[in-house]
């Protein structure tokens, strides 16, 4: 009985696997059209492209969180202003940490990701649309221009998210050092910061690569933070000061699952 519950089990995570893999491929194809319609009207209303990308990709993210068969508790929503873009920061433990927060950005927001993935076709037009940035890791001049890009879009309304890990951790129940020039993008744009704390999100795929994995996740988003506000100590810091809450938050949460 054991043995047959096992299988059923395994049974079921490559189902999901096929599922949210097989959903990400078509939607890619089949969006193709919608593309150059999102082209044709950011050529007459950007701000309308804007809107319309942003919901048929929360659309897209809702499909995979349902196909992974996530339960997510968001926490802290009320924290994220309404009337100013925000700089979003978060420990990264999971591929799924994009797909699980970005429904719930209330304005357009782009994504700092790894240049690698500006190789994948169809994909960067999305995340281009989207007002994604890619950032190569292993080139100090380009992560600067980068880095002034984001700062550029913040002072023009657009949202921006990174992980300042800069990269995936993968060691549970840990931290990586936070990088302190993810945090100039705020403060050269005057804009707040909100901190994202993310539970148990690699329970989803990376703890059992390939399988994907119902799981129970926990997203709490922190009120936002100024860097003018910080303490003396933390205002040349930011980056300890907010590895400091979220790891307060993670740890706090971590009991929920």
């Amino acid at each position: 009985m054991k043995l047959r519950a096992n299988v059923l089990l395994k049974e079921n995570s490559m189902i999901r696997l096929i599922l949210t893999g097989g959903f990400v491929v078509l939607f890619l194809i089949f969006s193709i059209p919608i593309m150059g319609i999102e082209w044709i009207i950011g050529k007459f209303n950007p701000e309308l492209k804007d809107k319309s990308s942003l919901a048929i990709v929360n659309w897209a993210f809702r499909c995979c969180t349902f196909t992974a068969g996530a339960k997510v508790d968001y926490i802290g929503e009320e924290n994220i202003p309404k009337d100013t873009p925000v700089l979003y920061v978060g420990n990264h433990r999971s591929f799924f940490d994009i797909v699980l927060t970005y429904p719930r950005v209330p304005r357009p927001t782009g994504y700092i990701a790894k240049k690698e993935i500006e190789k994948v076709p169809l994909l960067r037009t999305w995340m281009r649309n989207l007002h994604c940035l890619f950032l190569d890791r292993n080139d100090v001049k380009a992560g600067l221009k980068t880095i002034l890009e984001a700062i550029d879009k913040m002072k023009n309304g657009i949202s921006i998210c990174i992980f300042p890990e800069g990269t995936r951790n993968k060691v549970a129940d840990t931290f990586l050092p936070f990088h302190e020039g993810s945090f100039k993008i705020a403060q050269k744009a005057g804009c707040p910061i909100v901190p994202i704390t993310i539970n148990n999100s690699s329970a989803i795929l990376e703890d059992h690569f390939p399988k994907i994995k119902k799981a129970h996740v926990i997203i709490e988003y922190g009120k936002p933070v100024y860097i003018s506000d910080l303490p003396a100590e933390y205002k040349k810091q930011p980056g300890a000061y907010m590895q400091q809450i979220i790891s307060e938050t993670y740890f706090k949460n971590k009991e929920l699952i």
